[in-house]
């Protein structure tokens, strides 16, 4: 579905792409392929004129897919400042102190050995109690987890994994009738695109977003009757499923296309 950068980009001729993700501090995200180097490759803005060079070792796949424009993939998040572009990086506040609070100096390491701490041994009556209320604690932790589990199945989709980026839950505005262009409005251009056919002849076509980390999934019986019906993550596990109009299980639909 995708070239390396340095011959795809040749052969763009006169076509206009966009980077995604897009280059920071400039507005407009239509370029068009100016020369290259060994190390480098000069690109011009379509709107502003703007020149600027992207070393190659930021640059990552080209997408072939044209719709609506071709997809220079970066594997880093730049940012134009200074008159170049430089790898994005997201600041770290200190907190300040508060009021009447001292910074703590740094604890000094010593070489000598640590002081001997005297240690009670527990009596067979403290052992056995401390047991007791360890096997009480973990049961209550047992019981918390299934009340969970039956809460999630009981829900009519799936909910998202804490073990993914729970703070990216865009897909949850999709609707199961929007089609490819209406993922392009609402999540910008997949990194990959490709189109999966069943032995029933059912088409399913993969949106993989690594910077989200996961994939929109849409299926139809033909290509251009494919709509969207859920998302899976990087290990091809479900994330959500869409409840389709005309009824269906999403989710076992998902689960199948392992």
């Amino acid at each position: 579905m995708s070239l390396p950068p340095i011959s795809a980009l040749n052969h763009l001729g006169n076509r206009c792409f966009s980077f995604y993700p897009p280059i920071l501090n400039i507005e407009h995200n239509e370029w068009f392929f100016r020369r290259g180097t060994w190390s480098e490759i000069l690109v011009v803005n379509s709107q502003s004129a703007l020149e600027i060079w992207i070393p190659r070792r930021f640059l990552g796949e080209v997408s072939l897919i044209e719709d609506p424009v071709v997809i220079v993939g970066l594997v880093k998040e730049l940012e134009y400042r200074e008159g170049a572009v430089w790898p994005h990086q997201r600041r770290v506040i200190e907190m300040p102190l508060a009021v009447g609070e001292r910074a703590r100096p740094p604890e000094a390491h010593h070489d000598s050995l640590a002081p001997v701490i005297g240690i009670r041994t527990e009596s067979v009556t403290e052992s056995r109690m401390g047991r007791l209320v360890g096997l009480a604690i973990l049961a209550g932790a047992i019981g918390v987890t299934c009340f969970v589990g039956v809460s999630v199945f009981r829900d009519g989709s799936l909910k998202p994994r804490a073990a993914y980026n729970a703070g990216d839950q865009r897909y949850r505005e999709l609707a199961p009738d929007d089609d490819y262009y209406a993922v392009l409005r609402l999540l910008g251009p997949p990194a990959a695109d490709e189109w999966l056919a069943s032995s029933r002849g059912v088409q399913f076509r993969r949106l993989w977003y690594p910077v989200r980390g996961y994939s929109v999934i849409l299926m139809g019986r033909s290509r251009s009757s494919a709509r969207y019906i859920g998302v899976i993550d990087a290990n091809r596990n479900p994330i959500y499923a869409a409840a389709p109009h005309g009824g269906g299980n999403a989710l076992a639909t998902l689960k199948s296309l392992k």
